[in-house]
């Protein structure tokens, strides 16, 4: 079991998305985030506005994969999130020791679904 984190660009959120569904990986956790990397606080345009600052935002996936998923999950986040420009983003892949679910206690592999 894999917990996969990747902070994308939240314009090309919906096309990780879409890309996750073709692959059918449907449990995935999503939040507004800001930050910065090679960038660091360089002015973009996004959506035709400028933005400045020391942060940019972001798009933030978390997904929780039993190993057979773990390269298809990463192959559809980069084919929705790459557009070759400074800012695409970052994958992170970590071990998950153990997963529950909280309403039936199932654990491990079939607790993801």
């Amino acid at each position: 079991m894999k917990y996969l984190i990747a902070i994308v660009q939240p314009d090309r959120l919906d096309e990780v998305l879409t890309r996750l569904e073709e692959k059918e990986i449907h449990l995935v956790t999503v939040t507004p985030v800001m930050g910065r990397g090679r960038q660091k606080g360089i002015s973009e345009v996004y959506r035709s506005h400028k933005e400045a600052g020391s942060l940019l935002k972001k798009a933030k996936l978390e997904i929780a994969v039993n190993d057979d998923f773990v390269k298809p999950a990463i192959d559809a986040i980069l084919e929705g999130a790459r557009t070759g420009h400074v800012g695409d983003g970052k994958i992170f892949v970590l071990d998950m020791p153990e997963c529950i679910r909280i309403r039936t206690g199932e654990k491990g592999c079939p607790a993801i679904g």
